[in-house]
């Protein structure tokens, strides 16, 4: 049974919240921040390697980057086993017989879905892809702000 897209009407919900690139880039803004600190000291928050990786990879200089270190490690960590790998890669194959280059939507988001449905979990994002990634697996996928309200 595929996921659910969309937030629902009580905010984002009761899940753990798998963080993706796009939801942590705009965490600080006012209309979030609140909801965001709120998500964070409930202990909601988790990341996955790869989204780790991405946000490491937007410092740009050592000091910048060993904060964001910082920042992150103070979250859960999310799976990234053999199982996330081969759902991830399932779910390209279902997009791509769906239609021809469907499937062409960033392998980090993939892996990061793949890995909410491992935990049976929600991805917070402020990204289209995952409400199509939800169409084809198990996870929530819940946006940080409704799309276009957010720069």
């Amino acid at each position: 049974m595929p996921g659910r897209s969309g937030s629902r009407a009580s905010g984002w919900g009761d899940l753990p919240l798998l963080i993706d690139t796009s939801a942590f880039a705009r965490a600080s803004h006012p209309e979030v921040r609140e909801p965001w600190q709120q998500a964070l000291r409930q202990d909601r928050l988790r990341l996955a390697p790869p989204a780790r990786m991405e946000i490491l990879y937007t410092a740009r200089d050592g000091a910048t980057f060993d904060s964001l270190a910082a920042q992150l490690s103070a979250l859960r960590p999310a799976p990234l086993t053999s199982t996330v790998l081969r759902a991830a890669e399932a779910s390209m194959r279902t997009l791509a017989h769906r239609s021809a280059g469907s499937q062409r939507l960033p392998v980090i988001d993939y892996l990061i879905a793949a890995a909410a449905q491992e935990m049976g979990a929600a991805v917070i994002h402020y990204d289209r892809d995952y409400d199509t990634l939800a169409e084809v697996m198990e996870f929530e996928s819940v946006w940080l702000a409704p799309a276009g309200t957010l720069p």
